[in-house]
């Protein structure tokens, strides 16, 4: 196993479950000192668990935060610094999906909460980490964004439009920043099997949701879901130096179903 991440700091949101989980334990299996950062406690024991099950000696440190709230979100960057004295990599990843309904019906409550986390919690992140890299003046950020970022899936007003926020800030800073040594990019997943995922396809038939599983995925080019750690591969590659040169850019993970008419 190669060992990219050796003498580094990796910070990620959403680390309890699904492609913050996958990823956390990758880059741990490459030499990575973790931050995990999620809003449920029991999710972030669990996935330190697991790690500690592949590496044994890892370093890891749990921070409980909802990243839709600034001073959380600049509390788990401090304590992160405190704790390690740098970040050197960081996946901006924490997300939900929301309700499924039409726009019109589309509750306001809902869309404030979707974007709240989605893109406030993308944005406080960048706005904090950002501090940290540039005095570093080395770093690299992966946001994640969604083909729900570069494309209009319907029935998801929320979670499109604060996805399609993530790809504009992921642009717009991996602009500014590129000159600081700093690397920013997105991912856009399409449908990797996450508890995520299984959620979204429990509000379409919650009785029969692995046979709309089936159905979903029969568009697809590949017709399946991906795995989380297909993921976690392609986060901890553009979090290495290998990927320092990949800037401002938008990688879709989804077996190519979004390139398709």
């Amino acid at each position: 196993m190669s060992n990219r991440f050796e003498d580094k700091v990796v910070l990620i949101t959403g680390a309890g479950s699904g492609l913050g989980q996958a990823s956390a334990i990758q880059v741990t299996k490459e030499g990575a000192k973790l931050s995990l950062v999620d809003l449920n406690s029991d999710s972030l024991e669990e996935t330190k668990k697991l790690i500690l099950k592949t590496v044994p000696e890892a370093e890891v440190l749990l921070i409980t935060a909802d990243v839709s709230k600034e001073d959380e979100v600049k509390n788990y960057v401090n304590k992160t610094v405190e704790t390690y004295s740098r970040i050197d990599g960081f996946f901006n990843n924490a997300g939900i999906e929301g309700k499924q309904n039409l726009t019109e019906e589309y509750g306001t409550d809902e869309f404030h909460k979707v974007v709240g986390i989605n893109l406030n919690g993308v944005f406080y992140g960048m706005k904090y980490v950002l501090e940290v890299m540039k005095k570093q003046g080395s770093g690299s950020i992966v946001n994640t964004a969604s083909v729900g970022g570069i494309r209009g899936i319907g029935n998801q007003s929320g979670y499109a439009a604060s996805k399609h926020g993530v790809v504009g800030l992921t642009r717009n800073s991996g602009i500014e920043y590129g000159q600081f040594g700093i690397s920013i990019k997105a991912i856009a997943p399409g449908a990797i099997m996450t508890p995520m995922v299984e959620g979204s396809l429990k509000q379409i038939d919650p009785e029969n949701w692995e046979e709309v599983g089936k159905q979903f995925v029969q568009p697809n080019p590949m017709k399946r879901f991906g795995k989380p750690e297909e993921v976690g591969y392609l986060v901890a590659f553009l979090l290495s130096d290998q990927a320092s040169y990949i800037n401002a850019a938008v990688i879709p993970i989804d077996g190519g179903q979004s390139y398709k008419y």
